[in-house]
């Protein structure tokens, strides 16, 4: 079976594929593609693009009455108090994302390192396995020379045996 066929597929002598020994690789680009949390925003996913509006826009010019004025200058500061916690805030969760992903960088990175070593390892293996074949037909050697050896002296032996019943008799 040629190289080709055996790494991609159309082999009619059995289903490497069912062994996970064919070399064939099952990695799902989905998968790596795949969002790293639910609702983060990606080209697929580009978000809502709303927006927060705390007091409806004025259609058009018009008078306020003082405490009308007043609650407004009040809802002021406090929104604008919240908008320098909301900055804070978005500045700190920012912060954690790019936290976040160094981490997950280095983690890949780690995983890769893992991969390449684990390949290292298997291919450890392989040679080891394929020096150990290689050293089959020698024992195969040895036991028949242990079973020759074994053949001969039991011929000399019950030959001594027969010569001892020989010389009794």
């Amino acid at each position: 079976m040629s190289l080709q066929l055996r790494l991609f597929g159309g082999n009619s002598a059995g289903n490497l594929a069912a062994t996970g020994n064919d070399g064939g690789h099952a990695i799902d680009k989905s998968k790596v593609l795949a969002e790293t949390a639910a609702g983060v925003i990606t080209p697929m996913r580009p978000g809502n693009f709303g927006s927060i509006r705390t007091a409806p826009v004025v259609p058009g010019p018009r008078y306020f009455e003082r405490d009308e004025a007043d609650q407004l200058k009040e809802l002021a500061k406090e929104k604008t108090d919240g908008a320098r916690q909301a900055k804070r805030a978005y500045q700190a969760l920012g912060k954690i994302e790019e936290a976040d992903a160094k981490v997950h960088k280095e983690h890949r990175k780690y995983e890769g390192v893992v991969a390449e070593n684990e390949l290292k390892k298997v291919r450890s293996n392989a040679s080891l396995a394929k020096k150990l074949h290689g050293m089959r037909p020698g024992y195969a050697r040895l036991g028949l020379g242990i079973d020759k050896a074994e053949n001969n002296a039991r011929v000399r032996i019950d030959a001594i045996k027969a010569k001892l019943t020989a010389g009794m008799n």
